[in-house]
């Protein structure tokens, strides 16, 4: 079995809502295997209820698997570049609108700011 102990993980999440519970188990299953889970959030996946869920319980499960609170400004996850907080970021679910703001660099939401160049 992989052991992850002493990797730290930002878990990122953006607004693909139909498959925040397959994210939920992905978290979970880090989470057991040992990695230190640093839980982000877009502010469209923080902030919007759905037919899939309520924002406020969304958040709740991420902060309750990852043991922390939600990063969920730009603001709040500025440190985490510069202070080099984190070992790997993973984006789950990613939306093609953040894959695209990651891949040129655009700074406007807590998945997508500037540190992701930085890890």
């Amino acid at each position: 079995m992989l052991d992850f102990s002493g990797i730290t993980i930002g878990f990122a999440m953006t607004g693909s809502f139909c498959t925040f519970q397959d994210a939920f188990g992905q978290a979970r299953i880090l989470k057991q295997l040992g990695a230190k889970l640093i839980p982000i959030m877009s502010d469209n996946a923080f902030n919007t209820d759905t037919r899939f869920g309520e924002a406020k319980k969304n958040a709740q499960e991420l902060s309750d698997i990852c043991e922390s609170e939600i990063i969920n400004t730009i603001s709040k996850a500025e440190p985490l570049g510069p202070m080099k907080m984190l070992d790997v970021l993973l984006v789950c679910p990613c939306t093609g609108n953040t894959m695209a703001k990651l891949a040129n660099s655009i700074t406007d939401t807590s998945v997508a700011h500037k540190w992701n160049r930085r890890l």
